[in-house]
């Protein structure tokens, strides 16, 4: 994709918000007047009778949940759901046949924001269903020239959840939810849902986030998850998620360059949505490190991991992927692994010792083994990694202090120890008040 200039990107970006907002002031079209019919008096009660209470409201039973159903039955249940019952914009011009613009942002884990194996897999399911059964949708390539014409929005989360649907302790089936936004209006235009269960199910996240060393809560990528997940049709858009849709179609090329290898290219997309409104995301500071590190670009990659903890730490929460020896304290030897393990320390204790809060430093772990062995192992991890931290910059020591959380606060909560529920073993930094 040829690189624009920053101003261009600046005309765009604002070209596609106005649009967008015209779009969700316009009024409602007046409805034609009606005479409406002159209510009957009611008949006075007899005399001595009691007058008649109004009858209390049934009470509205919740429906009920569809069935929890193999994962491809459940994506088509979903997906049918959503493109059956989409309340589309009229065409333009009126009476004509039309054919609606389709871009997909990909679909993400709901609790981590991570893309996966899973999700693309949805997306491919997806797009094969668009083009056999719903042809008034024809589908483009998630990118800013396509936003810039305002087309039909897809985007979904999948979220393994307990069988309350709640994220915190083991996991029972994934939570489907998908949407449509009409971008022209900034509006949901029908949603999906459906329970899918566990088994067979591929959740490996893709490269860049395997790759990637921390996680921290991204108001973009919140602002995804909440335009999907607890809205309705006829709400609007999140406004963070809104305000960031361009940069995430570049990061969508930066993610896809990384992903086959192109390190160069992806460092320079990442740097360049970096340098645009909208570039403050978390997957633009894990990428700038991956594709810096993966070049052997030591001092690039220093900085933009020095980047990434000052991202975190204004969140007041950044989680770092250390990965541990079973049951140890002791990093993993593997230097391809623990290599920039001690830069990663240097600027941890560098970019918090600048803040004038204090922070505490927090070992996770995956929900595997008793609890009680969870918590202390959680405990001396981090108490290793607050040990490393004072050694770095011994003023920093007043101003921290470590704790374990074995595995009450899971993100995947998936228990597999591996790659799928990386983020559950990380050591996490929470800014608090002295």
């Amino acid at each position: 994709m040829k690189p624009i200039a920053r101003d261009g990107w600046r005309l765009l970006a604002f070209a596609f918000l106005a649009a967008a907002l015209v779009g969700c002031t316009t009024p409602e079209p007046a409805k034609p007047a009606t005479t409406p019919a002159q209510p009957q008096a009611p008949a006075a009660p007899a005399p001595g009778a009691a007058s008649p209470q109004p009858a209390a409201p049934a009470p509205t039973a919740a429906p009920a949940l569809p069935p929890i159903m193999p994962f491809n039955d459940a994506v088509l249940f979903a997906a049918n759901n959503l493109f059956g019952k989409a309340e589309l914009p009229p065409p333009v011009p009126p009476g004509q046949a039309q054919r609606y613009p389709l871009v997909i942002d990909p679909l993400v884990d709901g609790n981590s924001g991570f893309q996966s194996v899973a999700t693309q897999t949805m997306e491919a399911r997806i797009a094969d269903l668009v083009k056999g059964r719903y042809p008034v949708f024809q589908l483009e390539p998630f990118t800013t020239t396509a936003l810039a014409r305002g087309p039909i929005l897809f985007i979904g989360t999948f979220t393994a959840v307990d069988k309350d649907g709640r994220n915190v302790s083991e996991r029972d089936w994934y939570r489907i939810c998908l949407a449509l936004v009409d971008l022209r209006s900034g509006k949901i235009v029908s949603k999906g849902f459906a329970r899918a269960a566990m088994a067979g199910v591929d959740v490996t996240p893709t490269a860049v986030f395997r790759d990637a060393p921390a996680w921290a809560p991204d108001p973009a990528t919140q602002g995804y998850v909440r335009t999907c997940q607890g809205t309705k049709v006829g709400d609007p858009i999140n406004p963070v998620y809104w305000d960031r849709i361009i940069a995430a179609a570049m990061i969508n090329d930066a993610s896809m360059a990384y992903t086959a290898g192109r390190y160069e290219e992806a460092l320079d997309l990442y740097k360049g949505v970096q340098r645009t409104p909208g570039g403050d995301q978390l997957r633009v500071y894990n990428g700038v490190y991956l594709a810096a590190a993966r070049l052997g670009r030591q001092a690039e990659a220093t900085q933009a991991f020095a980047n990434l903890v000052d991202f975190g730490l204004a969140q007041n929460q950044l989680g770092v992927k250390f990965l541990f020896r079973p049951g140890s304290t002791l990093f993993v030897p593997d230097p391809k692994i623990s290599g920039g393990y001690q830069m990663w320390l240097k600027q941890i204790s560098d970019r918090a010792g600048r803040r004038t809060s204090c922070m505490t430093i927090t070992g996770h772990t995956s929900r595997t083994g008793p609890e009680p062995l969870n918590e202390r192992l959680s405990l001396l991890r981090a108490q290793y990694v607050k040990q490393q931290l004072d050694k770095d910059n011994p003023p920093l020591a007043r101003r921290t202090t470590a704790a374990g959380a074995g595995s009450r606060e899971p993100i995947s909560g998936l228990g597999t120890d591996d790659a799928r529920d990386a983020l559950d073993r990380r050591v996490e930094f929470k800014v608090k008040g002295c």
